[in-house]
């Protein structure tokens, strides 16, 4: 029988030669990631009682969430895990100027096809992107991998999602996962892995994927791949110097589910509070007033998001009513959008950029006032997800956000793209 993508990695990553859905394995995986709260994986190795790490070569460290440090105990944290990378010879390690840890992984070279990969937080599907096996697990995992290089894993069912068509002018791939979720529901995928194709997968950039697996955490996934193309080996030249494994799925590997989207007919949508699959058509909203926009986060901060938005804004101004906050995903990102004079554009419309992160996704700074709404491009919209249980969030594009800035309210992009 034929293997999926999924099936693929934990087959290698646990030493056998087929693997079935369902089936618990030790999976010894390629890449263990963990973010601002290492320091709760490095207390929980220190009450073991052991002194080394199995494979320091194998674990990255970045400071993505508050950062910088806003507080001392924060700032306490932060000096708990320098000192530890630097007493364990962990080579991998990003400090605060750094930016958002799924970015940093991938322009850094840290993630591969056909790797397994974990990372202390949900949206480390993101490295489906380049066709790695990412996945979420707790602190307590991490600690577990760093003592014994290997995980227990349930080999999960795949799904085959299908993309077709082609995107209209101001519709992206946002608007597409978007739609997938309120189609699909929050539940529609839980702990199957998600398989991107089709015409229009093959025809997306990376960042345009990464978009994609990232928010398939959104429908259950416990992964969301797509199969490495000239598009991946493209994106990774410079970025490695190992070797990279074009990973595809067996011609009869087994779906447990097929789903097709055609783009053809897609509009902008935007996702409504408090739930990411409460999700609308930017048209059935069209003039709901918004009082903070948010272009940020691992779903929606690359550079040719923060592109997007400064094409609209260019020549406008952000409406009075609107404070609009930028949050670069990382360093390289931030530096090359000022020397394209992305920046430049961002803020003489009125924004504000801040040090490249999470930002306001964590709760990290642009914390909304009682009754506010936001429109956000980041993967979550939860009750309180910007530090006021009292205010409301929606999910959009760059374009959406950029377009419904320039007006103060929800607005159609495609009133500003040619």
């Amino acid at each position: 029988m034929g293997l999926t993508l999924a099936e693929k990695v934990l087959a290698r990553t646990s030493g056998r030669a087929q693997v079935t859905p369902g089936e618990i394995v030790d999976a010894f995986p390629d890449v263990v990631m963990s973010n601002t709260a290492t320091w709760r994986s490095i207390k929980q190795f220190h009450s073991v009682g052991v002194n080394e790490l199995r494979d320091p070569d194998r674990i990255v460290v970045v400071l993505d969430h508050i950062s910088p440090a806003k507080s001392e105990v924060d700032a306490n944290n932060h000096a708990t895990i320098r000192e530890f990378v630097k007493r364990h010879g962990i080579k991998n390690f990003y400090d605060v100027n750094a930016g958002i840890a799924h970015v940093v992984m991938m322009e850094k070279g840290h993630v591969l096809p056909g790797q397994l990969i974990l990372g202390t937080d949900s949206h480390s599907t993101i490295y489906g992107a380049l066709g790695a096996f990412g996945t979420g697990v707790g602190f307590t995992e991490v600690t577990s991998v760093w003592l014994t290089g290997k995980l227990w894993m349930k080999v999960p069912e795949s799904i085959k999602i299908v993309l077709k068509g082609s995107l209209s002018a101001g519709v992206f791939s946002k608007d597409l996962m978007l739609k997938l979720i309120g189609d699909l529901t929050a539940n529609g995928c839980t702990y199957k892995s998600v398989e991107f194709c089709g015409d229009l997968t093959s025809r997306l950039s990376v960042s345009e994927r990464m978009t994609l697996s990232n928010l398939a955490m959104e429908i259950g996934a416990k992964c969301a791949m797509v199969a490495p193309d000239e598009a991946t080996m493209k994106f990774l030249q410079g970025r490695t110097s190992k070797p990279v494994e074009m990973i595809r799925p067996d011609p009869d590997a087994r779906y447990a589910k097929e789903v097709t989207i055609d783009a053809d007919t897609l509009e902008p949508m935007v996702s409504c509070p408090h739930q990411v699959d409460n999700v609308k058509s930017v048209s059935e909203l069209k003039g709901v007033k918004i009082h903070q926009a948010f272009l940020g986060s691992c779903a929606n901060a690359k550079l040719d998001d923060l592109a997007i938005a400064a094409g609209i804004l260019k020549g406008h101004s952000i409406h009075p009513n609107v404070r609009m906050i930028v949050t670069p995903a990382s360093r390289d990102i931030y530096v090359q959008a000022a020397k394209e004079g992305i920046v430049a554009t961002l803020v003489e419309s009125g924004a504000m950029i801040t040090n490249p992160g999470c930002g306001a996704c964590a709760e990290d700074g642009g914390t909304l006032g009682d009754g506010e709404v936001c429109l956000s491009t980041g993967n979550r919209n939860f009750l309180g997800r910007m530090g006021n249980r009292n205010s409301f969030i929606y999910l959009s594009s760059p374009a959406t956000l950029a377009a419904s800035a320039i007006r103060g309210e929800i607005a159609d992009p495609r009133e500003f793209v040619k």
